[in-house]
């Protein structure tokens, strides 16, 4: 079985140098690294038959793999672990690319047009896939409604949201309403409930029915069955893909079967958002190594995660899906920066990063 590194038996330098050197090489590469290619490039002054004892100790370690017998040495997602968590250096984003960033995501947009644009430029920043998940509509506050009658008992709700969002919502009601009692139900709504999230408005308009015993009732109750189905939860996508054809072609993906089995994941979005769900509360860049997603598809595959936020709360997070050999020192301040300037560009009052 192998024997992990821990605090009793760690790495020395040598070992460390190797196991940097050696993913290193096989990032770069995409294949597998002997003891002969690291006495030649790793620097150390050692001959190759030390460094196969070193190696054969690593692999011990469960940091290292051979997939073929003489055919040199891979990382496993345990080795990568220790890579990317003790060995790499990781610059922050040049400033040009930050203001590239700034300029295509613009504060002022709505939410689901900044998390679109964000996605794509996430993907094509890293040649990876893309994922964000949404923000859910009830974190922004509400801003103003209009109401137009349609055909029959069917009304459009037309909402505008704090961060410039506008959806169009039919809704079916029980009874028909006339203009003049929509605009006294809207101006009601818009008075009293501007700037309130979507969820406190609800609440708060069923509570006011219960204690209600005026002529104040009537419109109270108008105005909870057209909030009611006007501020539900949306039926949006809950996360956004951007950039799977980038996944065909690439060596590490070359079986069909797995490409397969990946889109679909995309596809059904469920697995792959609720990963992005347990890296929510969790600050900063989170990487996800094979197994470590539970997530069968993604075997062979890493997600690189950080959250973004606005006016101090968490909206969503986005990622990078790709092959486990991918460049991390470029990949992880790109999905950083990327968060950064989508929460600011959510947040207009706040600082740019």
């Amino acid at each position: 079985m192998a024997r992990p590194p821990d605090d009793r038996h760690p790495l020395d330098a040598r070992a460390r140098h190797l196991l940097r050197s050696l993913i290193g090489h096989y990032i770069r590469e995409g294949e597998p690294v002997g003891s002969q290619t690291l006495a030649r490039h790793s620097g150390l002054d050692v001959s190759a038959a030390t460094i196969r004892n070193i190696l054969s100790d690593l692999e011990e370690q469960g940091l290292l793999s051979a997939p073929h017998t003489s055919a040199g040495r891979v990382p496993t997602a345990q080795g990568y672990r220790v890579f990317v968590d003790s060995l790499l250096q990781v610059r922050p984003l040049p400033s040009g690319e930050i203001a590239r960033l700034r300029s295509e995501l613009p504060g002022g947009s709505g939410a689901q047009a900044l998390v679109g644009n964000a996605s794509e430029l996430v993907s094509a920043m890293t040649r990876f896939v893309g994922v964000v998940s949404v923000p859910r509509r009830e974190q922004f506050a509400f801003r103003h409604i209009d109401f137009v009658p349609l055909d029959g008992q069917r009304v459009m709700a037309i909402l505008v949201f704090a961060d410039h969002d506008v959806q169009n919502r039919i809704i079916q009601t029980r009874r028909p309403y006339d203009p003049a009692e929509l605009e006294r139900v809207a101006n009601y709504l818009n008075t009293h409930f501007a700037g309130r999230p979507v969820a406190d408005i609800r609440a708060t308009l069923l509570a006011d029915i219960r204690a209600a015993r005026s002529e104040m009732e009537g419109l109270l109750t108008e105005s909870a069955e057209l909030a009611e189905q006007a501020l539900a939860p949306a039926e949006d996508d809950d996360m956004l893909v951007a950039g799977q054809s980038r996944l065909i072609g690439l060596q590490d993906l070359s079986d069909l079967d797995r490409l397969r089995d990946l889109f679909e994941a995309f596809a059904r979005k469920r697995e792959i958002l609720q990963l992005l769900e347990r890296t929510v509360r969790a600050p900063g860049v989170r990487i996800f190594f094979g197994e470590e997603t539970g997530v069968a598809p993604l075997e062979g595959m890493s997600l690189v995660t950080a959250p973004y936020s606005a006016g101090g709360k968490v909206l969503g997070v986005l990622g990078v899906i790709g092959p486990s050999r991918m460049a991390y020192d470029r990949v992880i301040p790109v999905v950083q920066a990327t968060a950064d300037v989508l929460g600011a560009a959510l947040n207009p009052d706040q600082s740019a990063p």
